[in-house]
């Protein structure tokens, strides 16, 4: 635990010695180019904040070009500063591309910041995986339910052979003088007892059978 807690220790002051070199290396630089009091001190703290930008949205949303490109231009930056000020360049008369960097740096600093910000990484979504179709059981055919005896009967109706329709009898001939005298006897009635005849009656006044009754009956309705 003492170990791990002595490497933690030493990797913390080795990064707070790198950062505050780097970040001198910066501020000399940007001081030897024109940009004097805090705006000196400013160029440094840009600079850092832009690869940390550029390193954490590789870190969350992965590689890409934008993140990769916004990161090398802030590394090449500070180590740009902290090969300049070894003694490469003269920081006494520094040349006019240097000054041109050093007044350009924000305007291109604000907006790698912007991009890596508010960009967003448009990837096209996997189609989904097909799902396997579960065979079907094989289903064996239901039995039919049994007929209902109601079904059976209409069917046994329906099947029966239709009956010839019956026939007409032809109306039995009745002589005229017959019906004549059945009339006469009718009228009687009626006038007697104010009401018509029956084929019975007329039957017994007449002493006809019954069917050759209604026939006469037939012809005097």
């Amino acid at each position: 635990m003492a170990r791990l807690a002595l490497r933690i220790d030493a990797v913390l002051v080795q990064a707070v010695i790198a950062g505050a070199l780097s970040f001198a290396h910066l501020h000399d630089l940007a001081d030897a180019a024109g940009q004097n009091g805090w705006k000196a001190w400013a160029y440094p703290v840009s600079v850092d904040l832009l690869l940390v930008a550029a390193w954490r949205r590789l870190r969350s949303d992965g590689p890409s070009r934008l993140a990769w490109c916004w990161f090398l231009i802030a590394l090449f930056a500070s180590l740009g500063a902290n090969i300049a000020t070894a003694g490469f360049l003269n920081l006494t008369h520094p040349p006019a591309l240097l000054r041109l960097g050093i007044a350009g740096w924000p305007a291109l600093a604000f907006l790698g910041g912007t991009l890596l910000a508010h960009s967003t990484r448009h990837e096209t979504p996997a189609p989904p995986a097909p799902t396997a179709l579960a065979p079907e059981p094989d289903r064996k055919p239901e039995p039919a339910p049994p007929p209902t005896p109601e079904a059976v009967t209409a069917d046994a109706q329906d099947d029966a052979p239709a009956l010839p329709e019956a026939v007409a009898t032809p109306a039995m001939p009745v002589p005229a003088a017959l019906v004549d005298h059945a009339r006469k006897v009718a009228e009687a009635h009626q006038a007697r007892t104010g009401s018509p005849i029956d084929t019975d009656t007329l039957r017994v006044r007449l002493g006809v059978p019954p069917h050759l009754a209604d026939a006469i009956a037939a012809q005097l309705t």
